[in-house]
């Protein structure tokens, strides 16, 4: 039998691209067919925060149809195209599509509007931010492990995950991963996945919303950013294109926009790279904002950002999204009095937390790891629906 061999985390990467886990916070011994970041992919993969991003709201609710993106999917799709990129950067792989797939967890059921309403009840108490619940639901909130808390991931990529260097102040066991977030400037996967995240939203919730119906074909085509994607490909494929289906050209014209955005991704942080001629990992700790190499070209960011603005104004403010968002609010505030008044309607093993780390962040920790369809139940459950 061929021997085998332990698969090599540096293989192929550039020298700016993280090679070193930085270890765990709990030793492990290494196994020898994954590597570090595999195994911390594999743990996220498997954890039940990971599996409940399937029944939370990307922007439709769960009830209003199968076909619409979740943010299961979404995370899905944004570590395809980080995992794809990072390929052709020589970035690690591996932790970039460990990111793409962890950068979701603490999401809310509801998805913005329920963040935002946890939020504001959480104002007395430290407030509720999705990055930071995701820092602790794999520090601490997952069970799997016999002798601590969370999933162990290693030290890169909770670091990784730390979007704005902060976590909440009960969680006094990443302060010291956090200072070291803040030392210097992010990994070069960080910031891949932040711009895959974005990417991958803006196109998919085009879709969405014109699948829904919330968003007009008509009206989309005086937009600068659709109008062209639709004369490219009326020039590639000629009468076939415009007698396609609806569906099918909307499916061919979000096609082509995600192939010129992730190319034009690809080839500005490769120019950007290049003239940075980053030797070291170092020498990307060293650099400023200003320098950051990876990300869209100004032209292609400025359509992005105008696209944002459009899907903001006609899908993410259309009124029966509101409406939707509104009663998700609703039903998030009614289980945060409940159960902050009766904390022994949680869980036993909930319960457990609280002396440790106060009421109110337990009542959250509960609430914002709840599905939408979850969410809905205890409502009905609890004002006898």
């Amino acid at each position: 039998m061929e021997q085998l061999r332990k698969p090599e985390l540096n293989d192929n990467l550039a020298a700016y691209a993280t090679s070193d886990s930085g270890g765990r916070l709990h030793d492990e011994p290494d196994q020898i067919f994954r590597t570090p970041f595999q195994r911390d992919r594999d743990r996220i993969i498997h954890s039940k925060a990971f599996r409940r991003l399937g029944y939370k709201t990307q922007v439709f609710v769960n009830s209003e149809g199968d076909n619409y993106r979740t943010r299961l999917t979404h995370s899905l799709e944004v570590s395809q195209i980080a995992r794809s990129v990072a390929s052709t950067l020589r970035l690690n792989g591996d932790l970039a599509e460990t990111l793409a797939l962890a950068h979701d967890l603490g999401h809310t059921p509801f998805g913005h509007a329920g963040q935002d309403r946890l939020h504001a009840l959480m104002q007395d108490a430290g407030g509720f931010e999705h990055n930071r619940q995701s820092m602790r639901i794999v520090s601490v909130l997952e069970e799997r492990y016999p002798f601590w808390e969370g999933l162990n991931l290693t030290r890169a990529t909770l670091k990784g995950m730390m979007k704005h260097g902060e976590v909440y102040s009960c969680d006094t066991h990443l302060l010291d991963l956090c200072k070291e977030r803040l030392s210097g400037f992010p990994a070069m996967e960080m910031l891949l996945v932040d711009c895959c995240d974005r990417i991958a939203y803006v196109h998919h919730d085009l879709e969405d919303g014109l699948d829904s119906g919330y968003l007009e074909f008509e009206d989309l085509k005086a937009h600068p950013y659709w109008s062209e994607a639709m004369r490219s490909c009326n020039d590639q494929y000629g009468e076939g294109f415009r007698a396609l289906r609806r569906p099918l050209q909307i499916r061919t014209i979000i096609r082509h926009l995600l192939n010129v955005c992730i190319t034009d991704l690809i080839v500005t942080s490769t120019q950007s790279l290049q003239e940075l001629q980053l030797l070291s990992v170092e020498a990307v700790r060293s650099l400023n904002p200003e320098q950051n190499p990876i990300g869209n070209s100004p032209a292609m960011a400025s359509s992005i950002r105008s696209i944002y603005e459009y899907l903001h104004k006609k899908l993410y403010r259309h009124p029966d999204v509101i409406r939707m968002s509104r009663r998700g609010e609703r039903m998030i505030e009614l289980l945060f009095r409940e159960f902050t008044s009766r904390p022994d309607m949680m869980p036993r093993h909930v319960q457990r937390r609280i002396d440790r780390d106060g009421l109110e962040r337990v009542v959250s920790d509960y609430i914002s790891g709840m599905t939408d369809r979850y969410a809905e139940k205890q409502f009905l459950y609890l004002t006898g629906g």
